[in-house]
């Protein structure tokens, strides 16, 4: 399996951020091609230390790499990470890393 981690900062406006992001980014990304699950965490973002400075942070699982690179190369993809721009638009506002996962 691969996964793909997408942690956003805390914006200026939580409300609006959350009310965009579920109504209108969650329904584009759901849409990428060979996506098998979507989660978002809920309640606070933490660190041991306490506060992670992050407001949201969602999981994209696909079957492999080549799947997120298919799903990001297709118009659906482009249109979500277009659509990331509009909603996170300050540089840092959005950190997204891509890997393989292997259970151990």
């Amino acid at each position: 399996m691969a996964r793909v981690l997408v942690m956003y900062k805390t914006p200026k406006d939580a409300q609006a951020f959350d009310k965009y992001y579920f109504e209108t980014h969650v329904p584009i990304a759901k849409k990428l091609p060979g996506l098998r699950k979507y989660e978002v965490s809920r309640g606070c973002v933490v660190s041991p230390a306490g506060d992670s400075g992050f407001h949201r942070i969602a999981v994209l699982h696909f079957d492999d790499m080549a799947a997120i690179q298919a799903a990001f190369a297709s118009p659906e993809g482009q249109a979500a990470v277009a659509d990331v721009g509009v909603f996170a638009p300050e540089p840092g506002a959005v950190q997204i890393l891509m890997f393989e996962t292997r259970q151990v």
